[in-house]
């Protein structure tokens, strides 16, 4: 931790009720390149899940009961605290997590920029009056919270997507607690510190890091005190969650795998569409679930668009997310890596070609930025969702047949083309069956956009002004005895 200039973001207890709390068993979070074992973090258990349910429980009230301004001000308040540590929590996030710096400080302003915007949006929660039947009703439309809302975070960004969720969240007057993935919770506690020091009340915003994610998932999905849970992390968890929700109909919001096909049509600007692609498919080597999976490209400029793409990979620098240089950094753990070499091994068996990459590191699980031609739908990497940096090619000879092959999966959660033809743009956009879709854009995530997918990618949608949405429940009011 020798990079990190201020220790005062940096702690290892768990965050309930307003309280800092060291249990008496801990696990080691480790630096994904050094390997080296950074922190011993408080374990906890079901029992601190239940109570920390219960405090939320009893916070809830009273926070809901805040005016939409106060609770504006106190999410305001956070976010300049975030933004004012930046760095720091750029380096906590690197140290832990492994992306490049410059990457983790984006992902710092990026996960602020939700808790700015929600706290705007909070004093927006209006309701409705509707026209109605006779002279002696009144109908009106209010929106109020709908209680303690749970989460379950992943490692890949371990400080934006609690940020967005819990920004919605306290928002909307619910309260919230939050079990970030073991691999990375210190950016978790850094919120937390930076929560209190906002001011955030006790109970309203609680962190429960824990290394038992069976036990801590099932009573932040099945205990009574939980009206909404939220999940980021792979289909096959989320199916799970999702059934253990339904005994007691929560609300549930899930963002999950996606399987994001690229489309390069023959029409396409193709240095814009390669620099589109390094954009997509290498941020955070690999390990998104918006990233490039499939690469589609049209066979009239396949040879050449191939050509374009390879020089501006083989370009990337990797090494420690620690050194400003880096482009690529560490996978997230060893078997994540040989996960992924699993996959090229399966399409070079298949017949594949390599043109890049391909050979796991020895150390550091570092994986190199892999190219791969003659991929084929039967191939590993072009049905299922890869999650590290390779770039499998496939060519096409007609638009209905990219929108075939994009569409030819379970998931849904982001597709991306590129193509300067206004009527191909509508029509490939209209027909590609995802929640987003990025047109002549590799980089599509904002925080004034509708985030989510369709089919098994999920359901709900975080941030934009639908990102209330989950939080709220709509309750009708029918006033009689109005006559004149």
């Amino acid at each position: 931790m020798a990079s990190l200039s201020d220790l005062s973001l940096l702690t290892t207890q768990a965050y309930l009720n307003g309280e800092w709390v060291t249990k008496p068993h801990s696990f080691a979070v480790s630096n994904p390149f050094s390997s080296e074992v950074i922190a011993e973090v408080s374990d906890c258990d079901e029992h601190d899940a239940a109570s920390a349910v219960a405090c939320a429980k009893a916070a809830f009230p009273a926070w809901a009961a805040t005016p939409a301004i106060e609770r504006s001000k106190l999410l305001k308040q956070w976010y300049a605290l975030i933004i004012e540590n930046q760095a720091e929590l750029g380096k906590i996030l690197t140290l832990e997590q492994g992306k490049p710096l410059k990457e983790a400080v984006g992902e710092i302003a990026y996960g602020a920029s939700f808790i700015e915007w929600f706290a705007e949006e909070a004093r927006r929660l209006y309701g409705d009056t509707i026209p109605a039947p006779s002279q002696t009703k009144r109908i009106l439309v209010i929106k109020q919270p709908v209680g303690v809302v749970t989460a379950i975070t992943p490692w890949n960004f371990p400080n934006a997507m609690i940020a967005r969720k819990a920004a919605a969240a306290l928002a909307a007057g619910c309260t919230f607690v939050v079990r970030p993935a073991a691999e990375t919770p210190l950016s978790a506690l850094a919120l937390a510190i930076l929560a209190e020091q906002a001011g955030i009340p006790k109970g309203v915003f609680n962190v429960l890091p824990s290394s038992n994610a069976a036990a801590i998932g099932e009573v932040l999905t099945q205990h009574p005190d939980v009206a909404k849970f939220s999940f980021t992390g792979s289909t096959r968890v989320g199916k799970l969650l999702t059934k253990q929700c339904a005994d007691s109909v929560k609300r549930v919001s899930m963002e999950l795998g996606g399987n994001a096909p690229f489309i390069v049509f023959e029409d396409a600007d193709l240095d814009a569409a390669a620099t589109g692609l390094i954009q997509s498919k290498y941020r955070n080597a690999g390990q998104t679930c918006v990233c490039t999976n499939r690469i589609l490209v049209h066979e009239a400029v396949h040879d050449e668009f191939v050509s374009i793409y390879q020089d501006k990979v083989a370009r990337l620098t990797l090494g420690n997310g620690l050194d400003e240089n880096t482009d690529i950094g560490p996978m997230i753990h060893p078997q994540a890596s040989q996960n992924v070499h699993n996959m090229v091994k399966d399409a070079l068996y298949k017949g594949a070609t390599l043109l890049l990459g391909g050979t796991p590191a020895t150390e550091n699980n570092i994986y190199p930025p892999t190219l791969l031609t003659h991929v084929t739908p039967e191939m590993r990497v072009f049905r299922e969702e890869i999650f590290g940096p390779v770039s499998p090619v496939v060519k096409f000879s007609h638009e209905a047949d990219a929108i075939a092959m994009a569409n030819d999966t379970e998931y849904g959660l982001a597709a991306y083309f590129y193509s300067r033809d206004i009527g191909r743009v509508w029509r490939v956009s209209e027909a590609l069956e995802y929640g987003m879709v990025g047109i002549n854009e590799g980089l599509i995530s904002d925080t004034a956009a509708p985030f989510g997918g369709v089919k098994q990618s999920g359901t709900g949608r975080e941030g934009s002004h639908y990102g209330l949405n989950d939080y709220i429940n709509i309750k009708y009011l029918c006033m009689g005895g109005i006559g004149q």
